[in-house]
């Protein structure tokens, strides 16, 4: 039976207390986005001067220019599709080997299981280093192919394992009924593991996903070809050179400074929005997907 808590003062004050608390916390959650959207936008004169740190709205007349100098880049097309091409094929590999991994970790009986295990885990904690990293690659053949950025990031144990857990949890009975019905080990995965795991498999495939979004390192080392680079390395390329051409043409060093100050923030404005707009399709599985995986050893 339901308990109604009685509308007593102190229990006023306590909901008005945490109304204000959780505005709070979501005030300063969603400020810095809110703040580097409104930067990107405002007067580079009045913003590089101003003397205040707090800013709700654009300073000035809202100006694009920042956005337009980062589109002006013909790199930026290129770079968007190269990393939605990463992005889903990056991802489905990722998706594809965890899946794998984590069924033969959390089934029974297998031979040497707990030393793969071991030797999947030690992983997590020590590596050969980023020169042997590289020198693998090299060896492969891969520098400079779209194979060094799919391939050597392809899993991630902690996902692995947290997925290993989720299957895990599932009953046995399930399983070995299928196998009395003379299903296989891809058969049972298909059918039983990978339906009964869907929150938890939506919530590493997004980790996966906001990775490769995000992802520009191994792209920096192993690439090249600029036809290859991805979003973040275009946008990194562009902070780095920074307007360099504006100065030419403007022959205004404060405005250039202020214009680039501008210009960091439409990129960060560029590369994040596109990601935030998977989260609300798989918001309703991120927790329950993570408990499931967190339950069981």
């Amino acid at each position: 039976m339901a308990v109604l808590r009685k509308n007593t003062a102190s229990g006023v004050i306590f909901d008005i207390f945490n109304a204000v608390l959780l505005l709070f916390i979501a005030f300063i959650t969603l400020y810095p986005m809110l703040y580097v959207f409104v930067a990107s936008i405002s007067n580079p004169m009045q913003f590089i001067k101003k003397e205040f740190t707090l800013l709700l709205l654009p300073l000035g007349k809202v100006q694009w220019e920042a956005y337009r100098y980062v589109f002006m880049n013909n790199m930026i097309m290129i770079g968007f599709s190269n990393t939605f091409f990463y992005l889903i094929f990056g991802t489905v590999i990722s998706m594809a080997v965890t899946i794998l991994g984590a069924y033969v970790l959390a089934c029974k009986g297998y031979l040497y299981k707990k030393f793969i295990t071991f030797a999947i885990m030690f992983t997590m904690y020590f590596s050969g280093g980023l020169v042997p990293y590289f020198l693998l690659v090299r060896d492969l053949g891969w520098i400079d192919t779209i194979w060094s950025v799919l391939v050597p990031s392809a899993i991630s144990t902690y996902n692995m394992i947290v997925l290993r857990t989720a299957f895990a949890s599932i009953p046995d009975s399930l399983h070995e009924s299928a196998t009395i019905d003379g299903a296989n080990d891809f058969t049972i995965l298909l059918k039983v593991h990978i339906p009964l795991s869907v929150p938890t498999l939506s919530v590493i495939g997004l980790f996966y996903a906001v990775g490769r979004w995000n992802s520009w390192f191994d792209a920096m080392i192993f690439l090249r070809s600029r036809g290859l680079y991805p979003l973040q390395l275009v946008l990194r390329e562009i902070l780095i050179t920074s307007n360099a051409e504006y100065l030419a043409q403007q022959g205004n060093s404060l405005e250039l400074t202020a214009l680039s100050e501008l210009i960091k923030y439409a990129t960060i404005i560029i590369a994040t929005i596109p990601i935030l707009l998977i989260y609300p399709f798989i918001q309703k599985y991120f927790v329950k997907g993570m408990m499931i995986g967190a339950i069981k050893g």
